[in-house]
Parts: structure tokens; sequence; C-alpha cells
């Protein structure tokens, strides 16, 4: 699986290379192009969108979830015009169905935007990415250490 950015290097002292760059010599026209382009640290951060800049939070995860519920909530209109089927059918004279679907698209479409913004407020304020613990931290610390000592095991 390719990733468009290569992953950040926080904490380690080893350098992060690229594999696309490995191996490839540049004529000497392109080499001076390179140099002039942005380091790959600089690029990420403009190509994100503006609501994805900054803190992370859930913001998105609560939209997503919101406009779900949103969706399942106007199905609700087609399961309570099945029970009330006869009662309906007389006060709209036939044309139930066509009054189910233009009713259920009302209530799709404005129950994926009210719940999809509610729930972009509450995945904001809720999830948010948070500073490790001091025992999470020594925890994790610990597990670095041993992956380091099994790959040096396997060299």
């Amino acid at each position: 699986m390719a990733f468009p950015f290569p992953p950040r290097n926080e904490g380690d002292d080893e350098e992060v290379t690229d594999s696309t760059d490995e191996g490839l010599e540049f004529p000497s026209g392109d080499q001076d192009s390179a140099e002039e382009q942005p380091s790959a640290e600089e690029t990420p951060a403009a190509q994100l969108p503006p609501e994805a800049q900054g803190e992370v939070n859930g913001g998105p995860l609560g939209c997503c979830l919101g406009v779900t519920i949103g969706l399942v909530l106007s199905l609700t209109v087609a399961v309570l015009s099945r029970f009330y089927a006869d009662p309906l059918a007389q006060i709209f004279h036939g044309n139930l169905s066509i009054t189910v679907r233009i009713v259920m698209s009302i209530l799709a479409i404005a129950g994926a935007v009210l719940f999809g913004f509610i729930g972009w407020k509450i995945g904001k304020r809720l999830y948010r990415e948070y500073e490790l613990s001091p025992r999470q931290q020594r925890k994790l610390a610990h597990l670095e250490q041993r992956q380091l000592q099994r790959q040096a095991r396997r060299r």
C-alpha cells in the first residue's frame, strides 16, 4: 500500500528515506528544480483542507455518525406508513407511496444535515488526541525498546 506522505519521524534518531527516490539519479537540469521544491514536511500541511489543518479532533467521525443517524431516522417514515397504511391511504386518496417517498427524501436530507452538524460539534468536543499519561509513556518506551532488541537480534 502506498502512502502519499512519508511517515513522520518523531523521537527516533534514524532518518526516514523515501523508497521512491532510492536508486534514481536526476539529470543535472532536474536536480536544480528538485531542490527548489518545498520540503516534504511543508507540503502535506498545505495540501490538507482547512478543516483538517490544526489540532486533531473527531469532527469528521461525529459528522459521519450523525449523517448515518439522520438517514436511518428517515426510514421511520416508511415503517410508520406500513403500520398505518389503511388510515393514511384514506387521507391521501391512494397517493400514499408518492407522499411517503417525498416525505422520506425531505427528512433524509434534513436529518443528514442536522444530525451531521450536531455530530460534528459533539465529535469535535469529545474525540480528541490526548497526551499520553506517564504510565502509558513508560509502557510505550518499554515496547519500543523490546522491538529494537528484536530487530537487533534478527540482523
